[in-house]
């Protein structure tokens, strides 16, 4: 028979992870389990705090709710988790896990299997001149050849002498730059500050303003003289053929703890592909049981281009696995093995 339960971890980052929201120094995951004929599913339920849309208060009775009902034998098919995309995810993921093997294989293919990597894109945080120099540095020495730097925080000129220093050294055929600035930017210099950041080659940027403001962005897709990527723009909504084709972005980004897990994220793509926007995946600040299985279900696309999943190597006490960052690019790696006990 099938049965339910969950814990809950709090993570703490190796550094304090900057945004235009705020710093981050620790964030909490709570993890679904689910046991039949003894084999365990594991799902990770990731929220990050002032961007996930799951209501704070009750998401724990959530959970337990879930749990309870899956314990009375309710048909797991049937439960619908709208108001609550992290946990839709992890259950989606814990179900999968389960009918896998409960091995943290979701999906076969090359990935898991060890045989290819993800090629990843470097993941540059917001702080000080001098922190961000030395991360982009780091990243281009190990091996990046496309950087995601967070915009939209510190003065305007410090974060255009920064993109002046890299491009002094390395021309776009080196490196690609990608700009986030999550929403950091205005309706009224959203525009100006684009044509700036322009002069430096920028392969695309996220969400230059908040979401919800679908006439100001439309705009600014339309005029901007760099690639625009809608990302916190899809979370809260269902996939919208309306907002794909009156917004006409570049770009999409998918990031399956935010928007509900695997199925939704599929139909984004799907609208996607139909009104020719290119789309990547990104996590959302989950250890490394999210990421896994993200990374699993992102290689079963078939896509080419830099995925954001470098983000495994960020907490002090993420759950040891298999997964290793090699020359720009995630692996599985299946000569490690996992370490569930803090979950288990």
């Amino acid at each position: 028979m099938l049965k339910a339960r969950h814990t809950t971890i709090n993570f703490q980052f190796k550094f304090p992870a900057g945004t235009s929201r705020g710093i981050l120094h620790n964030k909490s995951s709570s993890f679904l389990i689910l046991e039949e004929n003894e084999t365990t599913g594991i799902g990770e339920c990731s929220i990050i705090p002032g961007l996930s849309i799951d209501p704070p208060d009750g998401y724990q009775q959530t959970l337990e709710q879930l749990c309870s009902d899956i314990n009375r034998g309710k048909d797991i098919t049937q439960l619908k988790l709208p108001e609550f995309p992290s946990i839709a995810f992890g259950l989606e993921t814990a179900v999968t896990d389960l009918k896998q093997g409960g091995s943290r294989k979701l999906f076969q293919n090359s990935f898991s299997e060890g045989k290819t990597g993800i090629p990843i894109n470097g993941l540059v945080w917001m702080g000080n001149k001098e922190f961000m120099r030395k991360q982009i540095h780091e990243k281009i020495d190990t091996g990046f050849r496309c950087i995601k730097i967070k915009v939209g925080a510190l003065e305007l000129e410090t974060e255009l002498a920064i993109l002046a220093d890299i491009r002094k050294e390395f021309s776009p055929d080196d490196i690609e730059i990608r700009l986030d600035a999550n929403g950091g930017f205005n309706p009224g210099n959203g525009l100006e500050n684009l044509k700036l950041f322009s002069e430096y080659h920028i392969h695309s940027i996220e969400q230059p303003i908040k979401p919800l403001q679908w006439e100001e962005m439309a705009v600014i897709c339309e005029k901007s003289p760099i690639p625009i990527a809608l990302d916190e723009e899809l979370i809260g909504i269902s996939p919208s053929k309306i907002l794909l084709e009156e917004i006409k972005p570049h770009f999409i980004i998918l990031k399956p703890s935010l928007i509900g897990g695997f199925t939704v994220a599929e139909q984004w793509i799907t609208l996607a592909e139909k009104n020719n926007i290119e789309w990547w995946i990104t996590s959302a600040l989950e250890s490394n049981v999210g990421l896994n299985a993200i990374a699993q279900w992102t290689a079963s696309l078939h896509t080419a281009l830099p995925q954001g999943l470098g983000t495994g190597m960020l907490y002090e006490n993420n759950i040891p696995s298999p997964l290793e960052i090699k020359n720009a690019q995630l692996f599985y790696n299946r000569h490690r093995n996992w370490d569930l006990s803090s979950i288990l």
